[in-house]
C-alpha cells in the first residue's frame, strides 16, 4: 500500500514538473513573439523606465536627508548632497535639534493635539454618520449638501475668517484652536462612515428596538463596534495627517511653549541662515513614529480604505 502511495507521488511529481516545464516554454516564447513587436517593446521600455524615474524622485530626497543628518556644516556645503558623510556615527545633529529644538516638548504637544482630536472626530463622526444614515427627516439632503460643498472649497479661501473667529474665542496659543480645526476640517471621514454604514442591516436597529433600546444605545452596543474598521481606517489616515500638518500650528499656536513636532525645526531658520543638518537630524527623528505606524498597519490602511469606496 505505501510503494503504491509512493508511486503515484512520484507520478503527481512528473506531471507537475511537465506543466511547469510547458508554462516556462510558452513563457519563453510568448516573451520571443513580443520581442518582435517594435510596440511592445517601445511601451514596455516606457513603463519601466517610468516606474525607474518615480523610484528615483521618491527615495532620493529622504536618502539625501538620512546622509545630511550625519553631516557638518561644513561638509554639507562642499560635498555632494547625496554622498556618504565620512562618518556615520557623527549624532551631534541629533543632540542638538532634540536639546535646542525642544522636542521632548514637541512630541508631548502633538500627541495631546492628537489623542483629543482622534477622540472628537471619532465621536462626533459616527454619531453624523449614524443620523445620516438611519433617520429620515427635513432638510436632510440639505445637509448632505453642505458637506459637500465643503468638500469642494479651497480650505486657504476661508482661513482669514476663520483665523478671525479663533481669534475672536480667545484660543490663539492654546491648543483647543487646532483640536477645533482638526475636527470640523475632515468631512470625508462623515462619507466613509456613511459608506460602511450601508454594510450594517438595519433589521439589527429593529430588533433592538424591539428589546426596549434606546437610539443612543443601539449606537453605542450595535453601530459603533461594527464600525471599527471604518474607525481604524480614520485613526490612521487622521493620525499621519494631524501629526505631519505644519500650517495649523505654526499660525495658531506661534509660542515656544505650544511648538510641536511639524514647527519644532522652523527655529533653525533664520535671515542669517538655515541649518540644514540639524534640520535633517530633527526630520530624520520625526519620520521614525510615522514609518513605524504605516509598516505596521498598512493592511489595515489599505483595506479599510478600500472597504470603504466600495461598500452599499
Amino acid at each position: 500500500m505505501s510503494d503504491q502511495t509512493s508511486t503515484m507521488t512520484h507520478e503527481e511529481q512528473l506531471v507537475v514538473e511537465k506543466v511547469e516545464r510547458s508554462k516556462r516554454l510558452m513563457k519563453k516564447a510568448r516573451f520571443k513573439k513580443n520581442m518582435s513587436n517594435p510596440s511592445w517593446v517601445f511601451w514596455s521600455l516606457f513603463k519601466y523606465m517610468t516606474l525607474i524615474l518615480a523610484s528615483f524622485a521618491v527615495l532620493v530626497p529622504p536618502y539625501s536627508v538620512l546622509m545630511a543628518s550625519f553631516k557638518t556644516l561644513d561638509e554639507y556645503y562642499n560635498t555632494s548632497k547625496v554622498g556618504l558623510p565620512e562618518t556615520f556615527m557623527n549624532f551631534t545633529n541629533y543632540i542638538k535639534v532634540f536639546t535646542d529644538g525642544d522636542l521632548g516638548l514637541a512630541f508631548l504637544n502633538t500627541g495631546t493635539i492628537l489623542l483629543v482630536s482622534l477622540f472628537f472626530t471619532i465621536v462626533f463622526g459616527t454619531q453624523v454618520a449614524y443620523v445620516l444614515s438611519r433617520f429620515e427627516f427635513r432638510g436632510k439632503k440639505l445637509v448632505l449638501l453642505a458637506y459637500v460643498v465643503a468638500m469642494v472649497i479651497p480650505a486657504v479661501t476661508t482661513q482669514v475668517a476663520t483665523f478671525e473667529v479663533i481669534k475672536s474665542l480667545g484660543l490663539i496659543n492654546n491648543k483647543a484652536s487646532v483640536v477645533l480645526l482638526y475636527i470640523g476640517a475632515d468631512v470625508v471621514m462623515i462619507y466613509v462612515f456613511l459608506q460602511f454604514m450601508k454594510g450594517i442591516p438595519e433589521e439589527l436597529d429593529e430588533a433592538a428596538k424591539m428589546e426596549g433600546a434606546s437610539y443612543f444605545l443601539i449606537y453605542r452596543t450595535i453601530i459603533l463596534p461594527l464600525l471599527k474598521p471604518a474607525i481604524a481606517t480614520i485613526i490612521i489616515l487622521r493620525t499621519i495627517f494631524i501629526y505631519n500638518d505644519f500650517y495649523f500650528p505654526l499660525l495658531y499656536l506661534p509660542e515656544s511653549s505650544q511648538v510641536t513636532v511639524s514647527t519644532a525645526l522652523y527655529k533653525f531658520t533664520s535671515v542669517f541662515g538655515t541649518e540644514w543638518t540639524t534640520i535633517s537630524a530633527g526630520i530624520v527623528i520625526i519620520l521614525v513614529p510615522s514609518i513605524v505606524v504605516f509598516l505596521t498597519l498598512q493592511k489595515q490602511i489599505y483595506s479599510g480604505v478600500t472597504n470603504g469606496a466600495v461598500k452599499g
